[in-house]
C-alpha cells in the first residue's frame, strides 16, 4: 500500500482528498494535518510514502515543510518521502522552488478530482516500474520521467467528445485488466467502431497500451490496457 498524507489548511477540501485517495485500488491515508508543524510531526510518525502538500499553511509556508524533508540534516536512512504539491499559490519562483525540491508534481487549485486521481495513478504506475529492476534503460528513465511530469494530454481527434473519451477511459481504468473493443462497448453501450476509436486515441495519448493475443487460428485479437 502507497501511506499518503494530506497536508492542507482546508477541512474540507483535505477530507474530499481523502476520500479520493482512499477509493483508489493501492493507496491508504495515514493522517490528515492542517499545519506545517502537524505535517512534520506526521511524517515522522506514519512514514508515508507521499504527502500531498497545500503550500498555505497557518504556521508557515509548506515550501518549509519541503525543505525540511530534503535538508542535509535528515539522517541518510531516513524513511524516504515523495511530495505532491497540491495548492493555489501560481508563483512561479515558488513552481520554481518546488520543482528543484525534488517536487514530483505541482498541482495548481482548483483542479478536477479526476486530474488529482490521475497523477497519483501515474505515481502508483511509476513506484511499480521503479521496483522492478535495479538497472535501468533510457526508455525506461524517459516513460518514468514523463509519468511523473507528463505532457498536456493531446488534443481528441475530429469526431470523438470528452464525455465518452472519459467514458472508455473509465471502462478500461477500472477493468484493472486488458480489455477488446467488443468488451468495451459492451461496458459502456457505445459501438464497437466507436470504441475502438477511444481505445486507439487513449493509445496515442499514452494513457492505454495495445497487446495482441494471437490464438491457434485466425487473425490476432487487439487488447487494450490502462497503463496510468
Amino acid at each position: 500500500m502507497i501511506k499518503v498524507l494530506i497536508v492542507d489548511d482546508d477541512v474540507r477540501v483535505a477530507h474530499n482528498h481523502r476520500d479520493l485517495v482512499d477509493s483508489l485500488e493501492g493507496f491508504t491515508v495515514v493522517e490528515i494535518a492542517h499545519s506545517a508543524a502537524a505535517a512534520l510531526s506526521a511524517v515522522q510518525r506514519k512514514r508515508p510514502d507521499l504527502v500531498l502538500l497545500d503550500l498555505y499553511l497557518p504556521d508557515g509556508s509548506g515550501m518549509s515543510v519541503l525543505r525540511t524533508l530534503r535538508a542535509p540534516a535528515v539522517p541518510a536512512d531516513a524513511h524516504p518521502v515523495d511530495v505532491l504539491v497540491v495548492t493555489a499559490v501560481r508563483d512561479m519562483e515558488q513552481v520554481r522552488a518546488a520543482l528543484h525540491g525534488g517536487a514530483v508534481h505541482y498541482l495548481l487549485k482548483p483542479f478536477s478530482m479526476a486530474a488529482l486521481r490521475d497523477q497519483l495513478e501515474r505515481y502508483s504506475t511509476a513506484r511499480r516500474r521503479l521496483s522492478r529492476s535495479e538497472e535501468a534503460t533510457q526508455s525506461e528513465v524517459d516513460r518514468l520521467f514523463g509519468l511523473l511530469r507528463p505532457a498536456p494530454p493531446q488534443a481528441l481527434p475530429k469526431g470523438l467528445t470528452p464525455a465518452t473519451a472519459e467514458l472508455v477511459g473509465g471502462a478500461l481504468r477500472e477493468a484493472g485488466t486488458d480489455l477488446s473493443a467488443a468488451e468495451v462497448a459492451e461496458r459502456t453501450g457505445v459501438a464497437r467502431v466507436t470504441a475502438r476509436r477511444y481505445l486507439e486515441h487513449l493509445c496515442a495519448d499514452g494513457r492505454a497500451e495495445l497487446r495482441m493475443r494471437y490464438g491457434s487460428t485466425g487473425r490476432p485479437e487487439h487488447r487494450y490496457r490502462w497503463v496510468r
